[in-house]
């Protein structure tokens, strides 16, 4: 296979495995999108309520996008205030994990039924069948995309100039972050740019520091979206925006050193490498927001200092 045929299946995986998110999120917001909207308005009293909150929508919408650029929406609306909205934001990174602990699992064998049910609902004229049949062919398009992913991650890696380009990542934990900040940024999730680093480290391309510091810059790189929700919106709806990008970047810079420690607990959980890349993510994303979760107030007159509440 030449050079230019393993970068085209390169990109029409990521495309596809893109693709099959979208449609997986499209039927699961059809299906509960706007009953998500209005409890977001009305049980976010307490930090706590708002985590667990957050928590349990992105879970079920499978996106953390999606709800932050809700809270964004929320708040520009003056339906809920900047600060109810931080508990929010530090549920969805916890929520977004379950992606992860889902896609580590090698549920290959599930591909055909999915992609089948799924084709035969879409067909259905009752809409719930139809939703239905989104999110079963959604699931069943990533599962191909990661299973053709984790394929080209050897051929790939065998080329000089790529080789070149893991051994700078092996070698540099912050050229990780790098590299996965700009690449979740480009397209638009940090779910699949980390899915590829599972498939790199399944074949054994990466090593789990590496998968880590891919991950971490993975998160920061989602906070565009939220960013890009907040231009054009009043000064409230671009703090949501900020507070999510400050605690994305702050919790990277504080477990940056501790990235060892943190391959260390994963390793010791389980062998599969991909398993291990899921639960370090699962780790990073419960202590970041429950160690900032009593101190919710003071970070949000942080963010109003910084940021200013009105510009």
């Amino acid at each position: 296979m030449t050079h230019k045929e393993l970068f085209t299946l390169f990109i029409v995986f990521i495309a596809l495995f893109l693709f099959g998110m979208t449609i997986m999120r499209a039927g699961l917001h059809n299906l509960a999108g706007n009953r998500f909207k209005y409890i977001l308005e009305g049980m976010t009293d307490t930090p706590w309520k708002g985590l667990l909150l957050g928590a349990g929508v992105t879970a079920i919408l499978q996106s953390s996008s999606a709800v932050m650029i809700m809270a964004v929406g929320l708040v520009a609306a003056g339906v809920l205030s900047f600060q109810k909205s931080i508990g929010i934001i530090l549920g969805t990174n916890i929520g977004t994990c379950l992606t992860l602990e889902i896609l580590a699992i090698d549920l290959s064998f599930f591909i055909m039924p999915l992609l089948l049910i799924g084709v035969f609902l879409l067909f259905l004229k009752n809409p719930i069948s139809y939703f239905i049949g989104c999110i079963s062919f959604g699931l069943g398009c990533i599962f191909v995309a990661m299973h053709g992913l984790e394929g080209l991650a050897y051929p790939i890696s065998s080329l000089p100039f790529a080789h070149a380009f893991f051994t700078w990542t092996n070698n540099s934990e912050l050229f990780g972050i790098g590299l996965g900040t700009v690449f979740s940024a480009i397209i638009q999730s940090s779910t699949a740019t980390t899915a590829i680093a599972m498939g790199f480290m399944n074949d054994e391309i990466f090593g789990l520091p590496s998968g880590i510091a891919i991950m971490l810059g993975a998160n920061i790189g989602t906070c565009f979206s939220a960013f890009l929700a907040s231009v054009g919106a009043n000064q409230s709806a671009k703090l949501v925006a900020f507070a999510h990008i400050w605690l994305n970047l702050l919790g990277v810079v504080l477990f940056f050193p501790f990235i060892g420690w943190l391959s260390e607990i994963s390793s010791s959980l389980t062998h599969l490498p991909s398993l291990q890349l899921a639960h370090a993510s699962t780790i990073f994303n419960i202590i970041s927001s429950l160690v900032l979760l009593p101190f919710v107030h003071w970070y949000a007159k942080f963010i109003i200092f910084v940021h200013g509440k009105n510009g």
